[in-house]
């Protein structure tokens, strides 16, 4: 074991239960609230054939959820299952008027959602309306009174956290995804006898994109699912998987790849045209239609990141406000708004709104970090939106055009009225460990790393600063020449290559022979099969 990596490990408190958990460690799967209701149901709709429509999300994390629920209940002998997204453009999230009508018209006797419904107390009321009976299974915050279903599968149940709060090990069934609480519910029906003992595992696949997508904590239970995830990625059965892995030419399966490459893919369907192409994908056996639906993905996704180019080079060629909160229009897919929030707030490190014009009106997002909190920032303007909802990081709002100006004053007098300080300190890039040996830096060190993996909320990519290292070479490359090339250097003559993609301007002006601390990420580099390691630089600073 490399000793960076041993030092790592006693500073980050992480023993032989993180790097090598027991499957059989996975909690219970009926500590959920109201699990064996939905067992009990679903056995039902299997003994007297009824037909079952599951209604998911159009991100990744439903996508999932929504296939997992579908593979399960195939698993559990039920016959007649179809399945239904809604559609970011027209229904929003959650359940939707669109899902009454046609569990009506198509005689559904039990709807199953994954990924919502929590929240949805007035559509589940229409659908008991119709003696149609649901079961929730759902991860997001619970606002208000619990809907009246045959089951409220949630993790974030108030009734449920308070039970397991002095449980530290349960209490991270919280941090499950739509995705995880879907794997749980077909574990529920492994112990019920309903599914074969086993089958269940080759649903991790699932589980574990649908976790590190939707940006959960990679600890306590997730941990589990997506350390065995990774080993039933490795050999998916899956059709559409293996012809997104093979579209976005993964080399190596890490948590990178999942989020940077996957995730956008199956993302780029709900936030382009529909999900449903995301879901076919991932549902299908065939191989020929896995490989049009992925080649289809990946048009979408290059399609939405030229688009999010372009919008962004908008908002830099207009220029942006001094404001401690940015408010930006346009006019752009209200698909890809959300995006463009986060790399705004990103780029100049405040929050930031994103609105496109929709129907007459302004509708986007709202992104934030640190100590300002998007949902209650905009209670306060509640009585100038026309609807409005999210989380402290991000939320969604939506408002008349003619109330912008107001819109944009009161965001900004409330951010002001909470005299909050030294926020861009969030974003500060701080170093897990200081190297002063490059030579510590090897193969052994990148292999033990992978041990790791995935990397995410909680459990994030270790981050090394080398210290006093002396600039050898610098290149520039890149059409534009935005990318960065260092070879560095330290007192005993031992080198490292280090590089920044789209780099910052200030780190353009280094020339060879300065010294410097450098901020880096390792990955592995292999060319003509010659493996080497890399930095992927975070920050720089010319060493004092």
């Amino acid at each position: 074991m490399n000793k960076l990596f041993k030092k790592l490990l006693e500073k980050r408190g992480i023993g032989d239960d993180f790097l090598h958990p027991k499957y059989e460690d996975l909690a219970d799967a009926n500590i959920l609230p109201d699990m064996d209701k939905a067992v009990k149901r679903i056995i039902q709709a299997k003994s007297h054939q009824q037909k079952v429509l599951i209604y998911g999300d159009y991100d990744v994390d439903g996508v999932t959820a929504t296939t997992i629920m579908a593979k399960t209940l195939e698993m559990a002998g039920v016959k007649d299952v179809s399945t239904m997204l809604p559609d970011r453009f027209v229904d929003g999230y959650g359940m939707s008027k669109r899902l009454v009508e046609r569990a009506k018209k198509e005689k559904v006797q039990l709807v199953i959602t994954v990924d919502c419904g929590s929240n949805n107390k007035e559509i589940i009321d229409e659908l008991n309306q119709a003696k149609i009976e649901v079961i929730v299974t759902d991860h997001h915050e619970i606002s208000g009174d619990l809907p009246e279903a045959i089951a409220i599968i949630n993790p974030k149940r108030p009734d449920f956290k308070l039970s397991v709060a002095s449980d530290k090990k349960n209490a991270s069934l919280s941090n499950l995804s739509g995705a995880g609480v879907a794997f749980m519910v077909a574990r529920a029906l492994v112990k019920a006898g309903a599914i074969k003992d086993g089958m269940e595992k080759w649903l991790l696949d699932l589980a574990t994109i649908g976790i590190i997508c939707d940006a959960m904590k990679l600890t306590g239970y997730n941990r589990i699912i997506c350390y065995y995830g990774f080993i039933v990625l490795k050999k998916t059965r899956r059709a559409g998987i293996k012809e997104l892995i093979r579209v976005a030419d993964i080399k190596r399966l890490n948590s990178t790849a999942i989020g940077y490459q996957i995730g956008p893919r199956l993302n780029a369907a709900g936030r382009m045209e529909t999900a449903e192409k995301a879901l076919k994908l991932l549902m299908t056996e065939s191989g020929a239609e896995a490989a049009e639906a992925a080649n289809a993905l990946n048009a979408l996704n290059e399609e939405r990141r030229a688009q999010q180019q372009q919008a962004i080079k908008e908002v830099e060629e207009y220029g942006v406000s001094e404001e401690p909160v940015l408010v930006v229009t346009g006019k752009w897919g209200e698909g890809i708004v959300g995006i463009i929030a986060g790399k705004i707030t990103e780029k100049y490190k405040r929050p930031s709104f994103v609105l496109t014009e929709v129907d007459g009106e302004y509708k986007g997002s709202g992104r934030s970090f640190g100590d300002f909190n998007l949902a209650l920032a905009i209670k306060e303007c509640q009585d100038i939106l026309t609807s409005g909802g999210g989380h402290a990081e991000a939320c969604g709002v939506r408002l008349p055009k003619n109330k912008l100006d107001d819109f944009t004053e009161r965001i900004n007098n409330y951010y002001r009225s909470l005299k909050l300080s030294d926020q861009r300190k969030y974003f500060d890039v701080k170093e897990d460990l200081s190297v002063t040996e490059l030579s510590d830096i090897d193969l052994e060190l990148i292999d033990d790393l992978t041990k790791l993996e995935p990397f995410g909320e909680g459990n994030k990519e270790p981050i090394f600063r080398l210290r006093d290292v002396k600039i050898l070479s610098m290149t520039k490359m890149g059409k534009d020449q935005q990318h960065l090339c260092l070879i560095v250097k330290d007192y005993w003559d031992s080198t490292l290559k280090i590089v920044a993609f789209n780099a910052d301007d200030d780190w353009m002006d280094l020339s060879a022979g300065m010294q410097i601390d450098a901020w880096v990420t390792l990955m592995e580099n292999e060319w003509n099969g010659v493996r080497s390691v890399e930095g992927r630089i975070l920050k720089l600073s010319v060493a004092i």
